[in-house]
């Protein structure tokens, strides 16, 4: 009918996908080392958010996947050894609950060194833990890290609802403004920074849990012509 009058002059339907629907296929997956430091200090210093703030280091300072961190207990924090133990994830089902899943593959159980920063964030961790009365135990696993106000084991949505809001809050304030960070953003920039550091892709895979070493060496095509120059001083020293 609307055809036949002549209202409509022109295919409502005449234009080109990508001119309205965003694409995201290239989504900043990690932030600079400076917007890293930027951030952690933020943190630190806030007044709320500075409670989240050894967390948040230590998944940009450990490449954890957020599950594993969570899962992470006072037992799988190796003082002595200067160690992490990585063998489980915790995961929340809406209607399950809480529980526990394997390492995705072989690879993902491993063991990751740390720095004496990082040991230094799990004491204050540990010290300043407020477990309920009762110890939550989730499929024999107990000495969870993290609680929320209810006393609820702290999951991977806490710290992704935390982020976000730190990122707000930082944003309002500052000018230059701060991307999108999450706690796989904190993951990648990990990885991101130990390629550029040069280490061995190897040992990079380790660390990470990657099951293929394909993973990994995609993180190395971040590498631009600031690095390449670094690279090249470093030989031109030796």
């Amino acid at each position: 009918m609307a055809v036949d009058d002549d209202l409509i002059r022109k295919s409502p339907f005449d234009f080109e996908l990508a001119s309205v629907v965003y694409n995201d296929s290239h989504t900043r997956e990690a932030i600079t080392r400076e917007e890293e430091r930027k951030l952690l200090k933020f943190i630190k210093e806030d007044t709320h958010f500075c409670r989240y703030y050894e967390g948040i280091y230590i998944l940009f300072h450990t490449g954890l996947r957020i599950s594993e961190f969570c899962g992470l207990t006072i037992q799988d924090i190796d003082f002595e050894n200067h160690k992490i133990r990585v063998d489980h994830q915790l995961q929340k089902h809406g209607l399950s609950g809480y529980y526990i899943e394997k390492t995705k593959t072989t690879c993902g159980k491993r063991e990751i060194p740390m720095t004496s920063e990082v040991e230094e964030c799990f004491k204050t961790i540990i010290a300043n833990r407020k477990p309920p009365k009762a110890e939550p135990i989730v499929e024999g696993y107990a000495g969870f890290l993290y609680f929320d106000k209810d006393g609820k084991i702290m999951y991977s949505l806490h710290w992704e609802h935390y982020l976000k809001h730190i990122i707000e809050k930082y944003n309002s304030i500052y000018k230059v403004q701060m991307p999108r960070v999450t706690p796989h953003v904190c993951r990648h920039t990990y990885c991101s920074n130990m390629a550029k550091s040069g280490m061995n892709p190897k040992t990079l895979q380790y660390l990470m849990g990657h099951a293929d070493i394909e993973t990994t060496l995609n993180v190395y095509t971040h590498v631009g012509f600031e690095d390449a120059m670094v690279e090249l001083k470093k030989l031109n020293a030796l």
